[in-house]
């Protein structure tokens, strides 16, 4: 991918030392260290999906799994392996004859081997000199090729060993046949001066493929893979969303972004199924994604300030450094109290409202003083709050015809019984009736919507807030709503919390359908 970031001059000037490599493997190991985030476990039909998408969107490398951890595990990995991607599946083995026989049954295109090697880990957990701690290093990088077998070694917690033994355990590892060698900064301890002396001081020795391996525990996982990079790195081990142990590893996304559009250097990643990506692997894992996470979050690409706004309306690079689809994202003008006349403006023009002939200049100017005011209140401003103020202040129906209405519904839940919801909609003049189950009455009720209506959209947000007290609160529902097209956010209020969840889904469909 071409990048015009680095053509900025400070940027450019900055590069001009550096020996950058023209292409970056991208080692992905989402489905093996991005398991490891605490509460997460990956369904094997999950795992494959994942797999999939992860070697459609062009990553080199997938480490599906530690084999030698389950027989689930080993189902799974098989099951990757059986896909014939076009990805290296690699399986996780610690220098381990028994580790490494189980990653070979599974029919892995290469094993990633390792051993620790500082001397906290010499001392408290192997119990190892450090003579020893090398033989068994080299036994099983010999065991792994003699099974014609690709080798990536690690020395665990390499970035905590003492630099001349990490050079001399690193050598022998490439002269017993590992492929690559990997430096795993195991607790993110690393910062990225420190990473680019680490990788230039193995270059001077090791003349295989160098790989990193960062954890974030200081938030600078994605900063000390570049460094690597920049240093003379050939691979980054990366997860999506940033996934993976504690504070996890380094963001797929991030660091490919940044190798691409800053740096210039190619991967083999189609950076318009980033965003995609992103939101299977949150989905499958339960982990929601910040909003305010670089390129794939919701809010990467939103602008509510009034000065921003106004600036990205004229010209998107004023505040934005890429182009949203770039990353297969979207670019959203959010409405609050930050919000200035231009934002508004636009957004009443998106919605079928121009200022100057359905609205006046001085209704105008009273819109924007009733969003600024529900922005002050810190609620979501929606299309629908837009709507609503207009025709408040106009006094005249601006709403078109709705495509799809309710008839009626019905729910069934209790003891014993699945939650069972019925509706009945009017889709474009025709009745369209279906019933779904679902783990509670609001999911069984947004199913049936989802069936009757029978277009592809998906619920990516559903929130809840009570407005007042007692069990006959009023509550306030939100949803998130997406097709292929568009995403939109839709609100209903009321004292039934299915029914206004049912008539903000709906509200939802129009706007999408629209």
């Amino acid at each position: 991918m071409e990048s015009y970031l680095n053509s900025n001059e400070i940027i450019k000037n900055s590069l001009k030392s550096m020996k950058l490599p023209e292409k970056v493997r991208v080692f992905d190991t989402t489905l093996r260290d991005g398991e490891q985030t605490p509460g997460v476990s990956l369904m094997p039909d999950q795992k494959m999906d994942i797999a999939k998408n992860l070697s459609e969107i062009g990553v080199d490398a997938i480490e599906a799994g530690f084999p030698v951890s389950s027989e689930g595990e080993q189902e799974s990995i098989k099951n990757i392996t059986s896909l014939g991607l076009d990805a290296e599946i690699c399986g996780l083995a610690r220098a381990v004859k028994k580790d490494i026989d189980v990653a070979i049954d599974c029919g892995v295109d290469s094993i990633h081997t390792f051993i620790a090697t500082s001397p906290l880990h010499r001392e408290y957990k192997l119990k190892m000199s450090k003579e020893k701690i090398i033989d068994i290093a080299v036994e099983s990088i010999e065991y792994i090729k003699e099974h014609g077998v690709i080798v990536e070694f690690s020395a665990e917690d390499a970035t905590r060993t003492e630099l001349d033994y990490l050079k001399e355990v690193y050598k022998k590892a490439v002269e017993a046949g590992a492929d690559r060698i990997n430096v795993p900064d195991t607790v993110g301890v690393m910062v990225p001066n420190s990473m680019s002396y680490l990788i230039k001081e193995l270059k001077n020795d090791i003349k295989v493929p160098i790989s990193v391996h960062c954890h974030n525990d200081f938030g600078i996982a994605v900063s000390n893979s570049v460094a690597a990079v920049e240093a003379g790195a050939e691979q980054v081990h990366c997860t999506v969303n940033g996934l993976g142990e504690r504070a996890g590893n380094a963001s797929l996304e991030e660091t490919v972004m940044t190798l691409n559009m800053v740096y210039g250097i190619n991967t083999n990643v189609n950076t318009k199924m980033l965003t995609k990506l992103s939101k299977l692997v949150s989905h499958y894992t339960g982990i929601k994604t910040q909003p305010n996470k670089a390129i794939v979050g919701e809010n990467s690409f939103a602008h509510e300030s009034g000065i921003h706004a106004h600036g990205v309306l004229a010209n998107a690079l004023t505040y934005e450094p890429i182009d949203p689809e770039i990353v297969g994202n979207r670019r959203r003008i959010v409405l609050g109290k930050h919000s200035g006349a231009h934002a508004i403006k636009s957004k009443l023009s998106e919605i079928g409202v121009e200022v100057g002939e359905i609205v006046s200049e001085e209704q105008f100017c009273e819109i924007v003083e009733r969003v600024k005011a529900i922005g002050d209140k810190g609620k979501i401003v929606t299309d629908a709050d837009v709507m609503a103020i207009a025709e408040d202040i106009t006094k005249r129906t601006l709403k078109s015809e709705r495509i799809v209405d309710l008839e009626q519904f019905a729910v069934i839940t209790g003891n014993h019984v699945l939650p069972t919801a019925s509706v009945a909609l009017k889709v474009k003049d025709k009745i369209y009736k279906t019933s779904e189950l679902g783990v509670g009455p609001v999911d069984a009720a947004l199913k049936a919507i989802q069936a009757a209506v029978g277009e592809n959209i998906r619920l990516n947000e559903y929130n809840i807030s009570a407005i007042s007290g007692g069990t006959d609160a009023i509550a306030e529902v939100t949803v998130r709503l997406e097709n292929q097209e568009k995403e939109v956010i839709a609100k209903a209020t009321g004292d039934d919390v299915v029914k206004a969840s049912v008539e903000a889904v709906i509200d939802g469909i129009n706007k999408l359908m629209g």
